[in-house]
């Protein structure tokens, strides 16, 4: 994302926030299992309602981006994820199996990566300046 571990691990300025805080069990094909909705109604909005000042959301995985932006393919919300944006951004899920679709979509690291780097910036607001991946 372009930031140093220590403003990554800043609990002022970054959220880390799960889309459930109960272990849902192995999926069948492997892997977890999708959340379960029940976790996310009873904590997930409260606690989202007591950060006012979220200025972008990294949806990370296709349990993410479904909970958020609704059903669709995960490759075409990141391909275009500036339909998201100002508020959320689409990514993959780094996890292992990612490497393999990173591979087959180049133009995530291309085209991506280089925004991911500057909406982050741009959130963190002052202290945090870079370019646009235009160089703008």
């Amino acid at each position: 994302m372009g930031i140093s571990d220590e403003q990554f691990y800043d609990a002022a300025r970054v959220a880390i926030v799960p889309m459930a805080l109960c272990y849902p069990g192995r999926a069948s094909g492997g892997g977890d299992a999708p959340p379960r909705p029940e976790c996310s109604t009873l904590w997930r909005e409260p606690l989202l309602a007591q950060l006012p000042h979220l200025q972008l959301t990294l949806l990370v995985g296709t349990y993410a981006q479904e909970h958020v932006l609704g059903s669709g393919r995960m490759a075409d919300r990141v391909r275009h994820f500036d339909r998201y944006l100002p508020r959320h951004f689409p990514l993959p899920h780094p996890s292992w199996r990612s490497r393999g679709w990173m591979t087959k979509n180049p133009w995530f690291e291309e085209n991506v990566l280089p925004e991911l780097r500057w909406q982050v910036s741009n959130a963190l607001g002052p202290g945090h300046s870079g370019l646009r991946p235009n160089g703008a």
